[in-house]
């Protein structure tokens, strides 16, 4: 009796202890590793984390560690005290893709994070060059059926690349590759019509679709593009089971205190209702999702188990 008695109170004093250090949670300026370059991603981390800065009253200063697909950066975080004060903002295809596409990737995908927020996922749409004489995605298939046609990605593996990958397969034709580093020079030939056709993301090709210089056909998400709202999903034109959604990623390193993850995605809710983030979102066509950590966790295993099954399928390697 007397040990059951010990035990509890150790566990009393072990939870004290983290809710003490969740409330005083954050002391100091928090370290954010970014996985990419300036772009979508660092816009988007910057807007949600000087909102959550303002309300915990210490900045959330941003660490650009872009490499390997994400793994730099996640490496140093996984590696990183699991105090609250090294996070990570990341593309989910770190940990949905990336266990499939290389051999070894420094880090447990699962065990060594503690996952706290998947607050948007965003589409890619599919456009084609004006000269494709298609006018929808089932207009399109039978042309690619009958014709000898080629498709531009943003590089092996990345999400335009899965995106495509995924259609064909689901469609059963078949297409020609051309990678490129970045989707802004594929959305140049596409346009030129030295490439037939791409998946991208809404803002990289909705405004040259307006301006007539490309024609979308579909949006791959499970909904509608908000920035095209009259654009079919790729499930509505036909194929019901299809949906190919990315997201972006915040989490700490495996074993932060359970009270600082939950306060953490709370400050991110409430930062994605400011007007500010809500503005960033509309341009940028991303639909918030209100996903926490129990279920940003299952979002990212779901999507690990499904992009893994299209990398097999599709044979697609980093080379």
């Amino acid at each position: 009796m007397k040990l059951f008695n010990k035990l509890g109170a150790l566990v009393a004093l072990i939870l004290a202890a983290t809710g003490a250090l969740a409330q005083g949670y954050p002391e100091k300026p928090v370290r954010v590793v970014i996985t990419t370059v300036p772009g979508p991603l660092d816009a988007f981390a910057r807007a949600v984390l000087v909102q959550v800065g303002k309300r915990l009253k210490q900045p959330f200063i941003v660490d650009n560690k872009p490499g390997a697909g994400g793994n730099v950066g996640a490496e140093i975080v996984a590696k990183a005290p699991a105090d609250g004060y090294t996070l990570l903002f990341a593309l989910d295809t770190t940990f949905t893709v990336n266990p499939a596409l290389y051999e070894k990737t420094p880090f447990d995908p699962v065990k060594d994070f503690s996952f706290i927020a998947v607050p948007v996922t965003y589409s890619q749409v599919l456009t084609v060059n004006p000269a494709i004489k298609a006018n929808t995605l089932p207009e399109f298939v039978k042309y690619a059926k009958a014709n000898k046609l080629s498709y531009a990605s943003g590089g092996n593996g990345s999400p335009s690349h899965l995106t495509m990958a995924a259609f064909l397969s689901t469609a059963g034709i078949e297409m020609i590759h051309i990678p490129y580093k970045g989707t802004g020079q594929s959305v140049i030939d596409v346009m030129s019509g030295q490439v037939n056709s791409l998946f991208a993301v809404g803002s990289g090709v909705l405004p040259q679709v307006k301006a007539g210089k490309l024609r979308a056909l579909a949006a791959s998400g499970g909904q509608r593009s908000a920035a095209a709202p009259d654009l079919p999903t790729v499930a509505e034109s036909g194929y019901p089971s299809f949906n190919a959604s990315f997201a972006y990623v915040l989490a700490a390193p495996a074993g932060t205190p359970n009270e600082i993850v939950q306060l953490l995605a709370k400050e991110v809710a409430l930062a994605m209702e400011t007007q500010e983030v809500r503005d960033l979102n509309r341009i940028a066509d991303y639909a918030p999702t209100n996903l926490g950590p129990q279920q940003s966790a299952e979002w990212l295993r779901n999507a690990r188990k499904h992009w893994g099954e299209v990398i097999t399928a599709a044979k697609i390697t980093l080379n």
